[in-house]
């Protein structure tokens, strides 16, 4: 169950990989801004109220050259050592974060990674031949199962720069994340509403169908983190059959009629037609012709954005399943024939849904989260850019 920074996996690394192309994906250009720094400050404030110390990480892809490493607190990379198997210790990464109530300004340079943050002890990060291997909860042996931690993503590069709160893997400890621009003003999201943490973990409880189950605890009984479903599914917490009915229902719904797809908000002419017959969901384009099927998902595909709904980064069927996966965990293909949907009236509300990112949304501040890797068909995602960023923010917040 190791997870490096390659593997499709991981899933919180694809929502980068979909923002680093979704300028490609929507069909759109954007002007390379030369006067973007080589790295660019990042204010981490610590709101938790939490009195452990914080130890922040800044690791990912240096996109100049293609190395995996870290940044120290300066912004200087620094390129992973090479690993092994079994996996060897990675140089200590860490650097101490600010106390509680204070604020501390680190340097980031222009990554596609993640910064992570962690309560009362540092992470064990671990390399192998295929490179860093990424904290892995679900697997109750990895050494940061007992760690109350989270990270943001960014990409940062001479476009501007794109950061989000996810919580693709795990929902955990509370932050919000913003951006300065350059005439002064500011830009956030991720901020829960008061009393949304506790908010989410007791609608979670309240859940029938095991996804109380989701939920991750010490063995004092401190909360630590909720699994996304996906690995609710892997480790037996979900019913591998949680999505079926809804599935079904689907597959039976387009056996007589037909799902529009429209996938890119600027080229309405642009419309895929989707069929099932058996098993398979064909797509058609407006000339008759099958553009790309689809075999009937199964619960970990809907959750994942995966599988049999894979996602390639082309200009196909990349994006009719960016669209179907976005419906299916909204569950709102019955309901709109036409995706994807315009509003969020009609999200989650069938009985058989993603509860996990109905619930997230439900106590976000501002009602857009991370809560599946395309989370962002209809732009309901938790991410912030800015073309000349002058400052990045990381706000740790209360666990309340």
């Amino acid at each position: 169950m190791l997870r490096t920074l390659h593997r499709r996996a991981l899933a919180g690394l694809t929502v980068l990989m979909v923002m680093a192309t979704s300028l490609l994906v929507s069909g759109a250009a954007a002007p390379a801004q030369a006067a973007v720094p080589a790295t660019v400050p990042l204010k981490i404030t610590n709101n938790s109220g939490r009195g452990e110390p914080v130890y922040v990480y800044t690791v990912g892809t240096l996109l100049s050259t293609g190395q995996q490493g870290w940044a120290d607190a300066n912004g200087t990379f620094h390129a992973w050592p090479a690993g092994g198997n079994p996996p060897t210790p990675a140089p200590d990464a860490s650097i101490p974060g600010p106390p509680a109530g204070q604020s501390k300004t680190i340097r980031i340079p222009k990554l596609s990674g993640r910064i992570y943050f962690s309560y009362g002890q540092k992470l064990v990060f671990k390399l192998t031949t295929g490179g860093l291997v990424q904290p892995a909860v679900q697997n109750p042996s990895d050494p940061n199962r007992n760690i109350l931690f989270n990270w943001s993503e960014y990409t940062l590069n001479d476009s501007g720069m794109w950061f989000n709160s996810t919580q693709v893997d795990m929902f955990s400890a509370p932050y919000a994340v913003g951006l300065q621009r350059a005439d002064g003003s500011t830009v956030s999201t991720g901020r829960l509403k008061p009393g949304g943490y506790n908010g989410f973990f007791n609608a979670l409880r309240g859940q029938p169908g095991g996804w109380a189950n989701l939920i991750q605890t010490r063995p004092d009984g401190t909360v630590l983190r909720a699994l996304s479903p996906l690995y609710g599914l892997e480790t037996g917490a979900l019913p591998a059959t949680v999505m079926d009915d809804y599935i079904n229902r689907v597959w039976r719904k387009y056996a007589t009629s037909t799902l529009t797809v429209t996938p890119f908000a600027d080229q309405p002419s642009t419309k895929y037609y989707g069929r099932v017959s058996g098993d398979v969901m064909h797509f058609t384009n407006s000339a008759g012709t099958v553009v790309t099927s689809f075999q009937k998902p199964d619960s970990a595909s809907v959750f994942g954005c995966y599988k049999r709904l894979d996602a390639p980064n082309d200009l196909v069927r990349g994006p009719i399943s960016r669209t179907l996966c976005a419906g299916f965990n909204r569950s709102t293909l019955l309901v709109n024939p036409n995706q994807p949907d315009s509003g969020s009236a009609a999200f989650y509300q069938d009985v058989v849904t993603n509860h996990y990112a109905r619930k997230i949304h439900a106590q976000m501040a501002d009602g857009k989260a991370y809560a599946f890797a395309f989370d962002d068909v209809g732009h309901h995602e938790s991410l912030v850019h800015d073309a000349d960023p002058r400052q990045a923010y990381l706000t740790l917040d209360p666990f309340n």
